[in-house]
């Protein structure tokens, strides 16, 4: 059985289409409803998208760091201001070399970029505001960590859909080695016209809302938002007990179609747990309503876990949050977790539209109002895959 030094998610900030802080987001998440989801004519030529846009006012960039001014950065900031406390707490007592910033994207500020060239475009130069920092993907992490005073190693990853799974991934390896002693650790994507032209030119956006698992399922729908973590070792709390990682490498974006990547991804954070399949009480499906995608991902979960645990997809509640999605749908387990009482978890449920797909078998997707009851210290999973064949599975737990 592995033998890892006890790795605590001790804070947590978020924001997406259900709202600002874990208040606002745990009983929408529950509710499963995807009411919250909007029509958007402005994001690809010709289409009309209904997407998971963050409708809350974002907090402000300091003046001292307008090179970073762009919406995704201020996604980010309004996450971190949510645990700003528990952060400046660990400085205080770390040191701020001793504290590390792993963050995941795959926008970056694509979208005030976009905006830039706009200006540009009408007149003649860039818009005043824009700087190439917002553009780069080590941006983020860089704003984070001159926002918050951090002097450990900061590094953004994009590796596309897995892109916020790994950076907890990484921000535990930190931890290990001894190179940290608390790493702030997520990401953060935000809404932008390339990503959506460029997933409307694969057909691999739906009209409407995602429908995962069903056999109408016909594409997903994009969202954005940021996830938040602080990152310490010791026990108690939420824990990140295990993490598996693959690579198929087997299309630039269709993924493998036995599933047999995210099979690996899924054993090895067992593995690395040191946890039987028996042992996940819940899994939140990476379950973005494609058509290759659910079938794949289905076909492996039955070969690990049979069809009879609790499973579903929260993409329907919140979109696609592309590279944060590994980051916001660990955040939702970890509220499954951080809310449990008297041995039971109350579980997000899975909005579809219940026609079954003949070819996917038939796992149990959560209904609503459907609870977990425990006879052990609760552990639950999720899966994140990227393009590629990035695949990135982990595995929360916490005493009782």
């Amino acid at each position: 059985m592995p033998n890892h030094s006890p790795c605590r998610l001790s804070a947590l900030g978020i924001v997406n289409a259900l709202g600002v802080g874990a208040g606002e987001v745990w009983p929408r998440l529950l509710d499963g409803e995807p009411s919250r989801l909007v029509d958007r004519d402005d994001l690809a030529p010709e289409r009309r998208l209904r997407v998971g846009a963050v409708d809350a006012p974002l907090p402000r960039i300091p003046e001292r760091l307008a090179a970073y001014d762009c919406r995704n950065n201020a996604m980010a900031l309004s996450a971190i201001e949510q645990i700003e406390e528990p952060l400046a707490r660990a400085l205080r007592e770390r040191g701020a070399e001793r504290v590390g910033v792993v963050m995941g994207t795959s926008t970056s500020g694509v979208s005030d970029a976009e905006e830039a060239i706009r200006h540009e475009f009408h007149a003649g130069r860039l818009a005043p505001k824009f700087d190439y920092a917002q553009l780069e993907f080590g941006g983020l992490a860089s704003f984070v960590a001159d926002y918050l005073g951090v002097r450990g190693p900061v590094y953004s990853l994009s590796t596309a859909c897995s892109s916020g799974a790994r950076a907890l991934a990484s921000a535990r390896s930190l931890l290990a080695l001894g190179v940290c002693d608390a790493v702030v650790a997520g990401a953060a994507d935000t809404l932008c016209g390339l990503t959506a032209s460029g997933f409307s030119a694969l057909s691999a956006i739906c009209e409407g809302t995602t429908n995962p698992c069903s056999r109408n399922r016909a594409g997903l729908s994009l969202g954005e938002g940021a996830a938040v973590f602080l990152v310490q070792p010791g026990h108690g709390g939420v824990q990140l007990l295990g993490v598996g990682e693959s690579s198929e490498a087997h299309h630039m974006s269709a993924p493998e179609p036995s599933g047999a990547g995210p099979e690996a991804s899924m054993r090895g954070a067992l593995a690395d747990a040191g946890l039987p399949p028996e042992a996940i009480a819940y899994l939140n499906l990476h379950g973005t309503g494609t058509p290759l995608n659910d079938k794949m991902e289905c076909l492996a979960v039955e070969r690990v876990f049979g069809s009879e645990l609790p499973v579903s997809s929260t993409k329907p509640l919140v979109g696609h949050t592309l590279g944060a999605s590994g980051a916001i749908e660990a955040a939702f387990c970890w509220l499954v977790l951080d809310r449990s009482e008297a041995g039971v978890l109350s579980l997000p449920p899975h909005w579809w539209d219940g026609e079954r797909d003949p070819e996917i078998p038939p796992l149990h997707l959560v209904q609503k109002g459907e609870s977990a009851l425990l006879r052990s210290a609760p552990r639950v999973m999720t899966n994140s895959f990227g393009f590629g064949g990035n695949n990135c599975t982990l595995v929360l737990g916490r005493s009782l």
